[in-house]
């Protein structure tokens, strides 16, 4: 009874710990884009001319179904129109949205695809010219996924930017700038960490503990920053 208390109690754990490394590996990562903004759209533009060039030679070489293939390649090709405006997208761009869409439904279809293998009838089997299909092992399909669906709109959400002014951040800073009216930009996942930190700093000081989970101008000896 008490180990299965124990168990949850890991897992929950864990969770929380690999929430906050993941958290802090994206933080991490969106600081290095920010300064490397030229570089990041380069890596993106020819990401997305790689990913393309290997899934036409996956149809070529291993059959991959032709129709998906060029669904994928469609949808990056809607990925690469964002970096017109990059870094600066703007998240209601019709776009940016469907983008977004293209990258779900493309792991949706894949992930489908490779569930439901083609499996020969008997007779197929019988005949005496038969080959069996080849049939990618987790690892062949981890990697396709990894490399062909997830990298470019994965790289292309953390590289983003946004102006500030539309992000939820920007609601507790107001303009204390006089005439500068120029529209600033924010990395948009540092953006949502760094609210989501403020939010449990609120949450931490609401329930009597002083944590601060960001650097502030306080002097106070007693508060734990994380």
């Amino acid at each position: 009874m008490f180990i299965q208390i124990l168990a949850i109690a890991g897992a929950i754990l864990g969770f929380i710990v690999a929430t906050l490394s993941i958290a802090a590996g994206l933080y991490y990562i969106s600081e290095i884009i920010e300064e490397n903004l030229s570089f990041t759209k380069r890596f993106l533009n020819r990401s997305i001319l790689t990913v393309s060039s290997i899934m036409l030679l996956l149809v070529v070489f291993d059959n991959f179904p032709i129709k998906l293939t060029l669904f994928s390649l469609a949808s990056n090709l809607i990925y690469y129109q964002n970096l017109k405006h990059f870094p600066n997208i703007h998240l209601s761009n019709i776009t940016f949205i469907t983008s977004a869409v293209l990258a779900f439904l493309n792991h949706y279809l894949w992930f489908n695809h490779f569930n439901n293998p083609y499996i020969p009838s008997i007779d197929e089997r019988l005949a005496p010219d038969f080959v069996p299909p080849h049939y990618p092992s987790f690892t062949e399909i981890a990697s396709f996924f990894a490399i062909c669906i997830w990298l470019v709109p994965f790289a292309l959400f953390i590289s983003i930017s946004s102006n500030e002014n539309a992000l939820p951040l920007a609601a507790a800073q107001t303009s204390d700038h006089g005439n500068n009216k120029a529209a600033k930009s924010a990395n948009l996942v540092r953006s949502i960490i760094n609210k989501a930190l403020l939010n449990l700093s609120s949450l931490s000081s609401a329930l009597g503990f002083n944590f601060k989970f960001s650097r502030s101008n306080s002097t106070n000896p007693n508060e734990l920053y994380i």
